[in-house]
């Protein structure tokens, strides 16, 4: 049995300040799949994850300060992949994959799109980038776990205010549809396979006091390929940890 969790930072280093490497330690999760660490490894006392027992990895984006994911594991890999080898998509560091016999588990960061047409339109010809890269994966390795911040809410149910939100980037209908097809493929979203209830997010704005309103969107995923889908046992949001504007999302399976 092993948990994996997914956890949107918003910056490593910010987040370790804030009590981060305490949280690992009472939660001592198998795999940590880590988005938006805004920094590259040399810049992090790393020190720190090795005491608590991690192997850990990293692929940072060119630009500093800026996006880039890591795993960290208890378990040394057989297999560490950086990026997915598509064009440009790499200088982000938006891709990180680890292999456990059969079994791959990524790291993912999707783009955002919020920042304006050129970012919405560089993300949908990033979602088609990625779709393509796991379709050829998948041939070789059909086990797989995707776990990280897909910046998209699937349904009306995984954000506070579909209405007013149907125009804002994260929910429009192209995004949504395009989530929809990714899970079509033959992807499980591992939450609400256990959870159908509304009212639980991953994200919250710093605005408005939006967190305490319980004000969220759900854009944080452990999505599971079918092949592992009867091996799930759990999965949740870990509302409680405030290390970031998101907050972790939990996956137990026996893979």
């Amino acid at each position: 049995m092993a948990v994996i969790i997914s956890y949107n930072v918003n910056g490593v280093r910010a987040a370790l300040k804030k009590g981060f490497i305490e949280w690992i330690n009472a939660c001592k999760p198998d795999i940590l799949c880590l988005q938006e660490t805004k920094a590259l490894k040399e810049q992090v006392d790393t020190d720190q994850f090795e005491e608590a027992g991690y192997h850990h990895y990293w692929h940072s984006a060119e630009k500093k300060g800026y996006s880039g994911v890591a795993i960290l594991c208890k378990e040394e890999p057989d297999h560490v992949e950086y990026g997915c080898k598509i064009g440009d998509n790499d200088r982000e560091g938006r891709v990180l994959r680890v292999d456990f016999g059969d079994t791959s588990i990524i790291s993912v960061y999707m783009p955002s799109g919020s920042s304006g047409d050129l970012r919405q339109a560089f993300k949908m010809e990033w979602l088609a980038d990625f779709e393509a890269y796991i379709k050829e994966l998948r041939r070789e390795r059909p086990k797989l776990i995707i776990s990280g911040d897909y910046n998209i809410c699937h349904k009306p149910i995984d954000i506070h205010n579909p209405i007013s939100n149907k125009n804002s980037s994260g929910f429009l209908p192209e995004e949504r549809d395009w989530i929809d097809g990714f899970m079509k493929t033959g992807m499980v979203d591992s939450f609400r396979h256990f959870n159908q209830d509304p009212h639980h997010y991953s994200w919250w704005t710093y605005r408005q006091q939006a967190r305490e309103r319980n004000l969220g969107w759900r854009i944080d995923y452990n999505l599971v390929s079918q092949p592992l889908a009867g091996s799930m046992k759990a999965a949740r949001i870990l509302s409680e940890a405030k290390h970031s504007d998101h907050c972790p999302v939990y996956l137990e399976i026996d893979y």
